[in-house]
């Protein structure tokens, strides 16, 4: 208790009692006793006291102009050492996972990102599409209100299955009943009203409650992939002429019974289906429905930050990175005439630019074509003559990423992509990389699309 109090960020918001956290930083020292008496009391109990689980609610707009209430994200200001205990109650349930738990999920796991489901996507798709007569249909599910609209016992009840103590399971379970929340706009504040239903946006163990309450969801038939980021959740079918769609449109069937029993709603407005077929004679590919709405088909899709487009070129995202990148290359210049020191001028080049030119490199710098690493590349010399001294070149850093991608994944048995590599004997094509030996067998691939593309 003592470490978390003195990890508190004193700049985050308070909540409802008022208490700001640079006073429980400060006075981690004298108040840890006390608060570890309290929540090991709160645990053997299974109660949370209700000015622990209280909160303010804060709707925050998703886009610029909202025109409904789905348009806005209720973040929770909960207690700063309700979040304190929750840390702990986090590493504990951790601690009490089994191995190996729902590998197709990247949120919330050491050493995931987005990069590593992008990946694992892409390899699944571009693998299938060496079949002769394959294609594959790329569902992006888009759940509304998916944190709020959770079941507390339904949840009590996966975490049993789970292997989880019942006392730490009641203990969650009245976390999440009788929870007292007001609204506040501005300076006007509602009444105060008490939920049972849902886990509050801004807690800390509501990612992972959500994470562990959708574990059961996964692909039936081996022909498909659900492969999700926290409640972001894209349905992938492998599909060839000979077996047809059969099975990609129950596997969306079954899911979408199962979203049913467990109160979550797919919004089919903003669910989207994209088509990567490369097949010479194309068939006619019938339209997708969910509970009698027809999906949209697109031709590009942002992908976990990253544009995806149908025919698995990288244009649109290189054109989109450039932009982005050149935009802030007017603020470097202006740092750069109000006489800012080089290191300051560095920092805010890697912190705001190179951060966004090698966002997913791994996944798609590989791939794209030479016009777009043209185009990429002007902009780090631009940035370079700015700065006024080397800059990394975009090859060093795809080369580096790629290397410490490998050996993270080749450390981590229950990665998705483990299964790829294989350890080869001393003296057959291999480089090391510390004391790790790592195998460059070239795979054995008909396209020149897939040859190209790193598979992770």
């Amino acid at each position: 208790m003592r470490k978390v109090s003195k990890g508190i960020n004193p700049r985050k918001a308070t909540g409802p009692d008022g208490v700001a956290g640079r006073v429980l930083r400060d006075c981690a020292d004298q108040l840890a006793g006390v608060f570890t008496g309290i929540l090991n009391r709160s645990l053997a109990q299974a109660i949370v006291p209700s000015c622990l689980k209280s909160s303010i609610i804060v709707p925050i707009a998703k886009k610029p102009n909202p025109e409904d209430l789905n348009d806005f994200r209720p973040v929770a200001l909960t207690p700063i050492i309700m979040k304190c205990f929750e840390k702990l109650v986090r590493n504990h349930v951790i601690a009490c996972l089994p191995e190996g738990l729902d590998t197709f999920q990247f949120a919330y796991k050491a050493k995931r990102s987005t990069e590593d489901a992008v990946a694992i996507a892409l390899h699944a798709v571009l693998a299938h599409l060496e079949q002769r007569g394959g294609y594959a249909r790329l569902l992006f599910l888009d759940f509304s209100s998916a944190f709020n609209t959770i079941l507390p016992q339904r949840l009590m009840s996966k975490l049993e299955d789970l292997g989880l103590p019942l006392s730490l399971c009641g203990w969650i379970l009245d976390f999440l009943s009788d929870r007292p929340q007001r609204v506040q706009l501005g300076s006007y504040t509602s009444n105060m009203l008490k939920t049972n239903i849902g886990k509050p946006q801004g807690c800390v163990l509501s990612l992972l409650l959500y994470i562990l309450y959708t574990y059961d969801c996964v692909a039936a038939h081996p022909s498909n992939r659900v492969v999700k980021f926290a409640d972001d959740t894209t349905v992938i079918g492998l599909i060839t002429e000979r077996e047809g769609e059969t099975d990609y449109r129950d596997e969306v069937e079954r899911l979408t019974e199962w979203c049913r029993a467990n109160n979550l709603l797919i919004n089919t407005r903003k669910t989207k289906e994209l088509v990567v077929d490369f097949r010479r004679q194309k068939s006619n590919i019938q339209p997708l429905l969910i509970d009698g709405v027809c999906v949209e088909r697109v031709t590009t899709f942002r992908f976990w930050g990253i544009e995806l487009q149908e025919d698995l070129s990288w244009s649109v995202n290189t054109r989109g990175l450039v932009k982005k990148a050149q935009q802030r290359l007017y603020f470097l210049r202006i740092l750069r005439k109000n006489h800012l020191p080089q290191k300051l001028l560095l920092a805010f080049y890697h912190c705001a630019i190179e951060s966004v030119l090698t966002y997913g490199f791994c996944v798609w710098y590989g791939s794209c074509t030479t016009q777009d690493r043209m185009g990429l590349c002007r902009v780090v010399k631009a940035a370079e003559s700015i700065v006024g001294c080397p800059l990394s070149t975009l090859e060093q850093i795809y080369a580096t990423r790629c290397h410490r991608k490998v050996l993270d994944i080749v450390k981590d048995p229950s990665h998705p992509g483990h299964c790829l590599f294989e350890l080869l004997p001393l003296g057959r094509r291999i480089f090391r990389i510390g004391f790790i030996c790592i195998a460059n067998r070239p795979l054995h691939r008909r396209t020149d699309r897939n040859k190209n593309t790193l598979r992770k």
